[in-house]
């Protein structure tokens, strides 16, 4: 099994300064991988190993930041926040994990998945966007020590209203559905100009359940129309108790609310990033906190919720929830042809997402557990074998059928796939209706057992 990274061209930004040192960190993460493959993983190698990686990146951040002071780069805050997350969040984070679990292979196998996502991602976005070939996603971000205010506040709400106990996981939450979730949006705006702060919340149907469900008293497991008007005008006052720490903002009224769907709360995200995107893990689930502001997206998103109208919305809401009842199939492929092509292939039956690497699938699965999940078998740095083991290491997931993706259909590389105890394997250069075919028969099977 390879699972070393590969080295391409379009890592090269054309700084000779910052690619010697990209290939230097790849360098790293592979002997931390190849002392995996052949076994010696012991304790103190993977100790120093990681505690050489973090130095390396930590003197890589320092030497890259001064160049971008050099040529007077004008994403430097940007890129030094971007930085100082990964030093002093994730690394410590990952670190804390490392500790705790004794080096066991899982949380060596998670270090080096979530390190080597990390680095090709910043190299092919934010430090491209430093010679000017690409533009930094994250732009227009609230202020770093307004949003570390937010953070608290968040969390301190979390705690007074609803017995919470929550850490932020990420500060770039990009919008990933929740396996069963809710997903609202509150406008605020004022009469005397036309700037809106348009609020997003995201909520697992658990949460809602354990905490505004109890508190009015509901013994159901599922939601309904009592709980979710409750759970709208609580989240309004959460909300309003957010804002009611940024004085500039108190004045603002609302406007417009809406309980969207996940394709409506998706789209917000593939047109307007957000300047505040927070997701946080509860003992009760996921819960994300985003703000677009000031500007209102142009295109209406739901149905406004009125006085005259509000009572018929959310049960139709609810309805709707229910009625989406497709099985989920999560593609995951480093092939961007691939993945439309499944979605086009299946979205008619199927509730289909797709993510790029095996270390996006981790996070989509932990958010959104699917029915099926179509692996490819041969991807960089977190390769389908990995995956595959990762899943079958956790309870929550080892239940989670697995059907492997491949383009080589010879006798040895199929026998190969088979002992993985995988579900199942489809040749990439089926006929599309072959593949589908083969999908349908797998979930009748399913369902008759």
């Amino acid at each position: 099994m390879d699972d070393r990274l590969v080295w391409k061209d379009e890592f090269n930004i054309g700084i000779k300064i910052i690619d010697d040192e990209h290939r230097r960190l790849f360098t790293i993460i592979n002997r931390l991988f190849v002392l995996k493959e052949e076994g010696k993983r012991s304790f103190r190698t993977c100790q120093e190993g990681v505690k050489y990686f973090k130095e390396h990146a930590i003197k890589h951040f320092e030497d890259e930041e001064k160049y971008m002071e050099m040529i007077a780069y004008e994403e430097l805050d940007t890129h030094r926040r971007l930085h100082r997350d990964f030093r002093e969040h994730t690394l410590p984070a990952l670190e804390k994990e490392l500790a705790r679990e004794d080096y066991s292979p899982a949380a060596v196998d998670h270090f080096l998945a979530v390190c080597a996502g990390w680095l090709i991602g910043h190299t092919l976005i934010e430090d491209r966007a430093i010679a000017g070939e690409r533009m930094s996603k994250w732009v227009d971000l609230l202020p770093e020590e307004e949003l570390e205010a937010m953070k608290k506040v968040i969390i301190r709400l979390l705690k007074n209203m609803f017995q919470l106990k929550a850490q932020v996981i990420s500060d770039s939450y990009d919008g990933e559905r929740f396996g069963k979730g809710v997903y609202y949006r509150i406008v605020y705006g004022r009469e005397q100009d036309d700037k809106k702060w348009e609020i997003l919340l995201a909520f697992e149907d658990r949460i809602l359940i354990n905490t505004v469900g109890k508190i009015i008293g509901v013994k159901s497991d599922k939601l309904d129309i009592m709980l979710l008007n409750a759970v709208k005008y609580t989240a309004c006052q959460f909300v309003r108790r957010v804002m009611d720490h940024y004085p500039s903002i108190r004045s603002y009224e609302m406007v417009e609310e809406n309980l969207l769907t996940f394709e409506q709360f998706k789209e917000i995200f593939e047109n307007k990033q957000p300047q505040v995107s927070l997701l946080f893990d509860t003992d009760e689930g996921y819960f994300s906190y985003c703000v677009i502001a000031p500007h209102l997206m142009e295109r209406s998103v739901g149905t406004p919720l009125f006085v005259s109208n509000e009572v018929s919305e959310v049960e139709r809401y609810l309805l709707e929830k229910e009625r989406k009842t497709k099985k989920k199939i999560l593609v995951v492929d480093d092939s961007s042809t691939i993945r439309m092509g499944m979605d086009r292939l299946l979205a008619k039956d199927y509730d289909v997402s797709e993510v790029n690497s095996g270390v996006a699938a981790i996070r989509a699965i932990t958010l959104n557990k699917p029915d099926l999940i179509l692996l490819d078998y041969e991807m960089p740095v977190c390769d389908g074998i990995q995956v595959l083991e990762m899943l079958h290491s956790e309870n929550a997931f080892s239940d989670i059928p697995v059907i492997f993706l491949t383009a080589r259909g010879d006798q040895e590389s199929v026998k190969k796939v088979l002992s993985l105890k995988a579900d199942g394997y489809l040749l990439k250069y089926l006929q599309p209706m072959e593949i589908k075919r083969r999908i349908d028969d797998f979930f009748n099977r399913e369902d008759t057992e």
